[in-house]
């Protein structure tokens, strides 16, 4: 379950994304839904996007002591599933962190490229 926060309850477990960092995108709400779920555009883009379970390994502990895991949806014997952290950096919903694999960073980098998400222009800016 994806939190407003964008960090992930899974198996009755808080955690948040390894290498990676969620800035600060301001909140949304998703009103398709009664009561609406509110969170920041991470959020929303995970919970849109996680359509099946989640499997989290966990890398270590953030300074607050929350684990820090690698998650992947759909992973399975045959499939190696989604990396949820990838896709927010693919979707310019994340920025890499200084020690995160040279993968995250290409990501992030191609998404800045094409303008996506926090690299796109604000949607409060436009008149």
């Amino acid at each position: 379950m994806v939190q407003p926060d964008a960090t992930l309850k899974v198996a009755g477990r808080h955690v948040r994304l390894w290498g990676i960092f969620i800035p600060d995108s301001g909140q949304e709400c998703l009103t398709l839904f009664n009561p609406p779920r509110c969170g920041t555009r991470a959020a929303i883009a995970l919970e849109q996007r996680i359509q099946r379970f989640v499997t989290c390994e966990i890398q270590g502990r953030d300074r607050d002591g929350m684990p820090l895991a690698i998650c992947r949806e759909g992973m399975t014997k045959f499939d190696p599933g989604e990396d949820l952290a990838a896709y927010l950096l693919r979707e310019g919903w994340a920025v890499a962190a200084p020690y995160a694999p040279f993968e995250y960073h290409t990501l992030e980098r191609i998404a800045r490229t094409r303008g996506f998400g926090i690299w796109g222009f604000q949607v409060e800016s436009v008149r």
